[in-house]
């Protein structure tokens, strides 16, 4: 499919015939149309067709990027990160690293390889895809979107999905639960808002357009989120960490807010203002033993909670 494209894209508004196609790709006829079909509705690209000629619309792609080597790898490794998180197979990533091996020195081009490698072996999600790109192209046109919205089970009671009227602001991976998310005002609730990807259902663009934020608006209440969330209110957090893991602690900063004070005895006292307690509770957790919430007292509850629901079940015969 992709050497159909790239002939389409070569013969630029003259198009081409099907059967010159074939004859460049080594493609029978049959297989030409059957591309270029799937490129028109599987890939979404702008495919035109007059008089036995066919072309792609030149506004379908950007502009060519001429990138240096180092460039190239700083590229490289970004993708890698999404890919090495990604549980599902993304089509317009997979394309992604194509076009960029094209001009990769062998070395990696053998890395790209492999990722397009661990990439198709990832289950399709064909209602995810389209999300992601009727959210790309909601995002770029600066369109409201209305869906219906699943909320998470925190506290494993069920919830009625809900309607959300969205102007798209910007759609963020998460590192922690390694899925996408959609930032934006939430007209229905009148405030920034955060929506998981795969939880959206019955996705539409509204023909009503909106004006993006103001440049850097968005940035001090982005950063006051541990990962995603931001709609949440800014609470104080503040954390003992034992000596044993203090020096890991202070390798990293975790969040900008974050302030250390090492104590006598080589423990860490780390703290920091953040969106919510949500995602850093499970930061948290992960440190096991070795951290102790001193506030706020709510989080610390529930930490000490979680802790003992574990002992209690670890002490319990299998």
């Amino acid at each position: 499919m992709l050497r159909v494209l790239q002939v389409l894209q070569a013969h630029g508004d003259d198009g081409v015939r099907p059967e010159e196609i074939a004859r460049r790709t080594a493609m029978t006829k049959r297989s030409v149309y059957r591309d270029l079909h799937a490129l028109e509705d599987e890939m979404h690209i702008p495919v035109w067709n007059d008089r036995g000629r066919w072309g792609v619309e030149r506004q379908a792609f950007l502009p060519p990027l001429s990138l240096t080597l180092p460039e190239a790898m700083a590229v490289f490794l970004s993708a890698r990160l999404v890919t090495r998180f990604a549980d599902r197979y993304e089509p317009n990533l997979a394309s992604a690293f194509q076009k960029l091996e094209e001009g990769l020195p062998e070395a990696l081009r053998s890395h790209v390889e492999r990722t397009l490698d661990d990439l198709a072996r990832k289950p399709v999600d064909a209602d995810y895809n389209r999300h992601v790109r009727d959210l790309t192209r909601a995002w770029a046109e600066r369109r409201v979107v209305e869906f219906q919205y699943a909320p998470a089970l925190y506290d494993g009671a069920p919830r009625e999905p809900r309607k959300a009227v969205v102007r798209p602001y910007l759609l963020e991976p998460s590192l922690s639960t390694h899925a996408l998310y959609l930032i934006g005002l939430d007209e229905t609730r009148g405030a920034l808002r955060t929506f998981k990807v795969e939880r959206i259902r019955d996705l539409s663009l509204t023909p009503r357009t909106f004006e993006a934020p103001e440049a850097g608006a968005l940035e001090p209440t982005l950063r006051r989120a541990w990962d995603i969330i931001a709609d949440q209110p800014e609470t104080e957090v503040v954390l003992r960490f034992a000596p044993t893991v203090a020096a890991r602690v202070r390798e990293a900063a975790w969040h900008p807010s974050q302030r250390l004070d090492v104590g006598a005895d080589g423990s860490l006292e780390w703290r920091a203002t953040v969106a919510g307690t949500i995602e850093i509770r499970l930061w948290i957790l992960s440190w096991g033993d070795e951290v102790e919430v001193l506030e706020p007292a709510g989080l610390r509850a529930d930490v000490a909670a979680t802790h003992a629901r574990a002992a209690a079940r670890y002490a319990a015969q299998p």
